[in-house]
């Protein structure tokens, strides 16, 4: 198997996520970037890596496609399951299962009287105030694990950037929703009152006071999410135009969000065999590691204060407790 390619000259700190290990305050880790650059690969082997070093570590993929099953080729549900091998690994894979905003509509108009224009107005103001309807779903999942507090650090396997930065915003998204129900529902109590029984969420005082539960809860979390000692982000990119473009938007709506971002992973990166004279054999891969050569030089210019670790185009899948095995060392060889 090839190795992570060479280093740029020039490079300030250490081409490896040693420093995400040795890190002993992190709670949540997140793993994410463009889709198929290889996030699962490299978070569920970020996974295998800690799961040496802390007592407990949960595995979650928030990702509709989800791939940790096929990446260990084990099954894994909703609920946290211990990986085969490992004594305090466990993986889940959040299935969000929930109304869309299309059937909330639907039981509203259904509703006895129908909707008037004012109440069309709360509705949408209403929906517009709470965080969106995977994501919520998502969230509300893993702050059950929190209450819980049975895992020393989660990593987060992420669905692709949009999706992703929804979902960490859901606290910020949460704490903001709640405060606008209470000022819609003191203006418009009557009805609200009959709005929320509508859309299937029982009596609004029993809704009130479940959100009301969930604040202080809701808080602390948006509070760890942007502490660079409880959290941190990273990102997976492969050297192309799409792949870099994203990452480097990924990173400046993180940045805006306070939320530690400091290790970029660039996965996929060729290593083409060379003849003893030590050109490149292969015509076309000469012509894919020169394309590359150029993304990796903006790679390094760009976040010349990351940790950025380059990895290998590898021959085959990395699936199974071997391979992730294997390539969880390329993580953290400096």
């Amino acid at each position: 198997m090839a190795t992570c390619s060479e280093s740029f000259v020039g490079e300030e700190l250490e081409p490896t996520l040693s420093n995400v290990l040795e890190q002993s305050s992190l709670k949540w880790i997140f793993v994410g970037g463009k889709g198929g650059v290889g996030k699962t690969t490299c978070s569920c082997s970020l996974a295998v890596l800690l799961s040496r070093i802390r007592e407990s570590v949960l595995l979650i993929s928030t990702d509709p496609a989800h791939n940790l099953s096929d990446a260990f080729d084990q099954k894994f549900s909703k609920f946290p399951t211990q990986v085969q091998g490992y004594r305090n690994l466990f993986a889940m894979e959040i299935d969000p299962e929930v109304m869309d905003k299309n059937e909330i509509e639907d039981g509203i108009s259904q509703a006895e009287g129908g909707i008037t224009g004012l109440a069309k107005e709360l509705l949408e103001d209403l929906a517009g105030s709470l965080p969106g309807i995977d994501e919520a779903k998502s969230f509300i999942q893993v702050m059950s694990l929190v209450k819980e507090l049975r895992f020393s650090v989660v990593v987060f396997d992420t669905a692709p950037t949009g999706h992703t930065l929804r979902f960490l915003s859901m606290p910020q998204m949460f704490e903001k929703g709640v405060a606008k129900i209470g000022e819609i529902k003191s203006s418009f109590g009557p009805i609200i009152n009959q709005l929320i029984p509508a859309m299937g969420m029982g009596d609004s005082e029993s809704v009130q006071s479940r959100l009301s539960e969930q604040l202080p809860v809701i808080q602390q979390i948006n509070k760890e999410f942007r502490d660079a000692e409880k959290a941190t982000f990273v990102c997976v990119c492969i050297p192309e135009f799409l792949s870099v473009y994203e990452t480097e938007r990924l990173i400046q709506e993180l940045t805006k969000m306070d939320i530690d971002v400091h290790n970029v992973v660039v996965n996929q990166v060729l290593i083409p065999d060379r003849n003893e004279r030590g050109d490149i054999v292969c015509r076309m891969c000469a012509a894919r590691h020169k394309v590359q050569s150029t993304y990796l030089e903006q790679i390094h210019e760009l976040y010349e204060d990351f940790h950025i670790v380059e990895c290998p185009l590898l021959e085959g899948e990395v699936r199974g407790k071997e391979k992730l095995e294997v390539f969880s060392k390329l993580l953290v060889k400096k």
